[in-house]
């Protein structure tokens, strides 16, 4: 049984408080767009492959906050490597959870590996992740949302779900306003401007 992503997307981001997101280049971006759009939310809209790096990255420089990195099944193919990168630096604070439809849902729905057999988790497990896992149910998301929000990681699922077309929920598509929000959100401060209040999560 596969899931819906714009379901799964919600339900991890509920009631998500501090937590900080990044979303890999496409789909995935739209998906936590529409289950709410919030300043500690860092979509890419390029960067393809480089999504679970940028989340080890945060996740290092903030040790005491969460990251969950949502990415598409596509991204983390071109990305392997980074696989490897989190399982030798094994930050306790990091997930990456891939919505995987066995597509490349921004260049016409062609194949990816993992519909040919290709296991992501088998690999993120191989590589050294506290938890690694392949998702297809309801239940199992409730228990990765309480994972995500409140387990030592790294931690790893491949959630599979429909290959469905969905009308576009699109975040601001301006990189440098996506960075000031993102660092003013989490730091409190803009660059070349006074410290101000963090914002709290919409």
């Amino acid at each position: 049984m596969k899931l819906h992503r714009r379901q799964v997307a919600k339900k991890l981001l509920e009631n998500r408080g501090e937590l900080l997101v990044v979303a890999g280049l496409g789909s995935t971006a739209w998906d936590i767009t529409a289950a709410a759009d919030s300043d500690l939310s860092f979509p890419l809209w390029g960067a393809m492959g480089q999504a679970a790096m940028i989340g080890l990255g945060l996740a290092l420089a903030q040790p005491a906050r969460r990251v969950l990195v949502i990415t598409g099944d596509g991204e983390m193919l071109l990305g392997l490597g980074a696989l490897a990168t989190i399982g030798v630096q094994k930050p306790r604070n990091l997930s990456v959870v891939v919505i995987d439809n066995e597509r490349y849902g921004e260049t016409g729905m062609q194949a990816t590996h993992t519909a040919h057999g290709v296991d992501l988790a088998a690999i993120a497990q191989a590589c050294g992740f506290k938890f690694s896992k392949t998702l297809k149910t309801k239940s199992e998301i409730q228990s990765l949302r309480n994972r995500v929000h409140g387990k030592s990681g790294p931690n790893f699922a491949a959630v599979k779900v429909i290959e469905e077309k969905l009308p576009l929920v699109l975040p601001p598509n301006d990189g440098v306003l996506l960075k000031k929000r993102f660092r003013r959100a989490l730091l409190g401060v803009s660059e070349g401007g006074p410290e101000v209040p963090p914002q709290t999560p919409s």
